[in-house]
């Protein structure tokens, strides 16, 4: 079957990794979970309910107007939607919808639209032509199935579970119309902070990395000592009105911003536990995680958030860096000055910041190690942070990233191992391929090893593979 699976594989590569998939090991659900009343539930639906109103319960409410934000709206018209959305382009978007994945909460199923594509692009383009004009969204778009899932700690605690939105795949084509349009014109307006590595075109985690820490490196071997402060932020907590504001101010045209409006109003999700749903809720505040145009409008949100930012600032979606020389404590009140100015602004925009997850980490060995505030709270040191996915530490040593890479890497090898009973190479090759080498790989270009006992444990997970 194998065999058989592999070589029909040659045309249809999702045959073959459908079936790795069914032979890994799968996740655990949600487990038991702790009710605010400290009472341990087992019964779905009350778990569904739980995280419901957890995930509800970060949500920011804002008062009934904007006075005092500034509107500083450039001069837009109202576009001709016809230039934004083409019957052709919708139908080359049907062709390539991902057919393996599931139906948002109106039903629709992506296999549906992908066979049915030549037929429903006109209707579409139609329903979508007249939505842009209107700025009207049908609700079955702004309605929510979330999924919840685990991230780390207790998996009995609601706030380790991070809600995955699954809307409707309808909606999901006019907002990647819409995505794309405002990319355009935001690229031609040279909207975006050149901080900003998340959801951008040719830019990701690794150049993230790379910048960023190619100026700690070079200020360590000119001696200095440098002070990096880890901060997060989420999406949920994103305000509606003054997302508004700010996309009206940078010229976005009315329509569309008429339209993003009514996108973001009178949401509502419920969550999915095990086949069983939670009551709806209505969603107040955040861009879905999990939609098309969520990321790029959190993007939008925080691009004046360097603004007045004398330290180095380098931002990944809502995890963001800053990085200060220190020779003095003059240099420490500076970059306490600008956590300050970061603060400032979060209250100003009804934003958090997760204190508990903030750290600082002193580089160098002349670090004076000053204490940093933050919303009133002193940020804890840290010797190793885990940034974007690849540890750090303040040595910038990369043995413990080789390490974590190895045990990764040799855990998916152990996995197809037990789970792929042949040994034939056109099977174990597309196999580790795929598997394991994007973790050998990821961002490699700023963490690769430079020790012997590095390049030895990486080089042993590929000659573990060959002895097969």
């Amino acid at each position: 079957m194998e065999r058989d699976i592999a070589a029909r594989s040659k045309k249809n590569s999702k045959l073959f990794f459908n079936y790795v998939n069914s032979k890994k090991m799968k996740q655990e659900g949600v487990g038991t979970l702790l009710s605010r009343g400290g009472k341990l539930v087992d019964e779905n639906g009350e778990k569904a309910e739980i995280l419901n109103s957890y995930f509800s319960s970060v949500y920011t409410s804002e008062e009934p107007d904007n006075e005092g934000f500034p509107c500083n709206m450039p001069s837009a018209s109202n576009l001709a939607t016809d230039a934004w959305v083409t019957r052709e382009e919708i139908q080359k978007r049907l062709e390539h919808v991902k057919v393996n994945k599931g139906p948002g909460p109106d039903g629709i199923h992506p296999r549906v639209l992908y066979e049915l594509s030549a037929v429903i692009a006109k209707p579409l383009h139609l329903i979508f032509q007249d939505s842009l004009r209107s700025g009207m969204v049908p609700r079955d778009w702004r309605i929510a199935n979330v999924v919840p899932l685990f991230k780390k700690g207790s998996r009995s605690q609601p706030e380790n579970y991070r809600p995955v939105s699954l809307t409707s795949v309808v909606g999901k084509l006019l907002e990647g119309v819409i995505r794309d349009r405002v990319l355009e014109y935001i690229a031609v307006h040279n909207t975006i902070s050149l901080c900003q590595h998340g959801f951008m075109r040719n830019r990701s985690c690794q150049t993230n990395l790379v910048a960023f820490y190619e100026e700690v490196s070079r200020n360590l071997d000119a001696g200095m000592a440098v002070d990096v402060i880890y901060f997060a932020k989420a999406f949920d907590t994103v305000p509606h009105r003054r997302l508004m504001i700010k996309l009206r101010n940078i010229g976005l045209e009315h329509n569309i911003c008429n339209w993003m409006e009514n996108w973001l109003k009178d949401r509502v999700q419920r969550v999915l536990v095990n086949g069983t749903f939670s009551n709806w809720t209505s969603v107040v505040s955040g861009v879905p995680q999990g939609s098309v145009l969520g990321p790029l409008l959190f993007n939008l949100f925080i691009n004046d958030l360097e603004v007045g930012i004398d330290s180095t600032v380098s931002i990944f979606a809502d995890d963001t860096k800053l990085c200060k020389t220190i020779s003095s404590m003059q240099d420490a009140a500076a970059l306490q000055s600008d956590l300050t100015k970061l603060d400032n602004w979060a209250a100003n925009w009804k934003m958090r910041f997760n204190v508990d997850k903030c750290k600082v980490m002193h580089f160098g060995r002349n670090n004076i190690n000053a204490n940093y505030l933050l919303n009133g709270s002193v940020l804890g040191a840290s010797l190793m942070e885990k940034d974007l996915g690849v540890f750090v530490d303040h040595k910038l040593s990369n043995s413990r990233q080789c390490h974590s890479v190895a045990t990764k890497a040799n855990k998916v090898l152990s996995c197809i191992k037990k789970g792929i009973d042949s040994r034939d190479e056109n099977i174990i090759l597309p196999l580790y391929r795929s598997l394991v080498r994007p973790h050998l790989e990821y961002a490699v270009q700023f963490w690769a090893p430079v020790l012997k006992k590095d390049i030895n444990e990486l080089e042993r997970v590929q000659r573990l593979q060959l002895n097969w």
